[in-house]
């Protein structure tokens, strides 16, 4: 169980997907940590103690948790960089048209995409990244509501992204649990469609805040929802100044060169 937001994972299951016949590995979510992935010394420190004691405790073993994700991503990050590989951490709540619009960004990219698909079960999304052309691993978290560093680190071995390559890690849809966990990622982006409402920002500061780009997906139906984009920008900003905005409409494919030429700098 995932002691920062209580979702269980003990039953990771990572799915190459696309090879003649599926690979599925069951995975502890930390049974491939980096040996030095041990218990923080204080995370068991209170567990005999009175009742008093346990938001201390709990308190404690968050920052464990945290701690010991937070290096097992620069880890990670080491070992992209020493490859020359990019990876982009894709964020944004359920049917916000992430799976849509990395099917655009394989057709039309100038180096090799691959992609780590996060979802709580079924390979729907993979398979459709395989169909769009890209290798894929999907990675299904059971009732876990994220990806962390550890199963990152299990997709990329099975990836082996080459040389000069992008990935991209389509992140379990959740507009709070996955900003909290780093997974050695390049860059992060969130998705938010205009049919989910202006107030996300705020609403879900760490989340916006965080960002490194914020694509505005779905606009081609702007005319038909209620949305203010001026209010959007101006929130998204009083959270993270000067972050940068891409409407695109990923059915269309209004807006997706400039999400292109924003991935090519990556």
């Amino acid at each position: 169980m995932c002691a920062t937001c209580g979702c269980a994972g003990d039953d990771v299951r990572v799915t190459v997907v696309g090879l003649e016949a599926e690979t599925t590995h069951h995975d502890h979510p930390h049974e491939h940590a980096h040996p030095h992935e041990h218990a923080h010394p204080h995370e068991h420190a209170h567990q005999h103690q009175p009742a008093a004691d346990a938001r201390t405790h709990t308190l404690e073993l968050e920052e464990a948790v945290l701690a010991r994700n937070d290096d097992l991503a620069a880890l990670n990050r080491a070992w992209l960089a020493e490859r020359g590989v990019a990876v982009v951490n894709l964020m944004s709540s359920p049917g916000s048209g992430k799976t849509t619009l990395l099917e655009r960004t394989i057709a039309g990219s100038s180096r090799p995409v691959s992609v780590v698909e996060g979802d709580q079960e079924t390979l729907y999304d993979a398979q459709r990244i395989r169909a769009a052309g890209a290798r894929a691993v999907q990675v299904n978290t059971g009732s876990g509501c994220h990806l962390d560093a550890v199963m990152v680190r299990r997709a990329l071995d099975e990836l082996a992204p080459e040389a000069g390559s992008l990935v991209v890690v389509e992140n379990v849809g959740n507009l709070v649990c996955p900003a909290l966990f780093d997974l050695g990622e390049t860059r992060r982006v969130v998705v938010c469609s205009v049919t989910e409402g202006d107030d996300k920002p705020l609403k879900y500061p760490h989340m916006f805040g965080s960002a490194d780009l914020v694509v505005l997906n779905k606009t081609d139906l702007l005319p038909y929802v209620d949305f203010d984009v001026n209010r959007f920008g101006t929130d998204l900003r009083r959270l993270r100044a000067g972050v940068e905005i891409v409407p695109v409409s990923a059915r269309t494919g209004e807006g997706i060169d400039a999400w292109q030429e924003w991935l090519a700098e990556v």
